[in-house]
């Protein structure tokens, strides 16, 4: 059994005529929260779809917990909340849950135990339109935790949610990281990348930095990752190079990072 999550080697995704993701390599252990940062239009969308299995690839592989991803193999064990909430306005929040239950194959149980994790309770025979954002936000986040998947994938999951919200989210996140399950988290909220174990940069289709929040801060000499972010991305391709595999270099085994592609 593999002891990576997730794997791409020599991922490139065209659109059009246009590479939006060239020639990408890519290794994400089991069991860690893996924050996806960067930009909007940096490609954070399109590698998270080809990593579900419902982007179309130009060439190169992507395999989730060993197997190539969107198998029908990994149906129950890879979790998807996409950018805007996936639920249905004119049904309650258990019985949106209770559909996409039947639809995943998951047990009836489930949806009692998923409104648990996600503080649902409360809502639970409400109205989906009626919901908060960030309530709706949590139902998205049930759906995606029916059948306990071990790989979670969530595109900006706090877009737009206030502190407190966003902050309520990311105790869920670390208690089904803790639990074992590996999420891939993107978001353009450079303050959420202290709460990941470790940080993909991206810009341009590219990982401009692949490493662990206190590496960030240590290898720029930031305050802040927002401002570690912005040093990176306006470094020149060598000057990037030579800087961000210093870490790796000083600290081996631990979170590697490397120069824009």
């Amino acid at each position: 059994m593999t002891s990576n999550a997730i794997e791409a080697r020599g991922l490139t995704i065209r659109r059009g005529r246009t590479t939006v993701i060239d020639s990408l390599d890519l290794t994400l252990p089991r069991g860690a929260i893996v924050g996806l940062l960067g930009p909007s239009g940096s490609g954070k969308t399109t590698l998270m779809r080809a990593i579900v299995g419902v982007q179309v690839v130009k060439s190169g592989t992507v395999s989730v917990m060993g197997q190539p991803a969107g198998a029908a193999s990994l149906r129950h064990r890879v979790g998807y909340m996409t950018q805007l909430a996936s639920i249905y306005e004119d049904l309650s929040v258990r019985q949106n849950l209770r559909y996409f239950a039947r639809i995943q194959g998951a047990p009836k149980s489930d949806v009692d135990r998923v409104i648990d994790r996600t503080d649902l309770g409360g809502q639970a025979d409400q109205l989906a339109r009626t919901l908060s954002g960030g309530q709706a936000n949590r139902v998205s986040l049930a759906a995606a935790m029916l059948g306990s998947p071990d790989v979670l994938v969530l595109d900006e999951p706090t877009v737009g949610l206030d502190p407190v919200l966003r902050s309520d989210l990311w105790n869920i996140f670390r208690r089904l990281a803790d639990e074992g399950s590996t999420l891939l988290v993107s978001s353009h909220v450079m303050d959420e990348a202290t709460l990941c174990d470790r940080l993909l940069l991206m810009r341009e289709g590219a990982v401009i930095a692949d490493t662990t929040p206190s590496e960030l801060l240590e290898t720029t000499g930031a305050a802040t990752a927002e401002d570690a972010f912005l040093r990176i991305i306006t470094y020149d391709s060598a000057a990037a190079r030579r800087i961000l595999t210093s870490t790796s270099k000083a600290a081996p085994g631990k979170g590697r990072t490397r120069g824009a592609q």
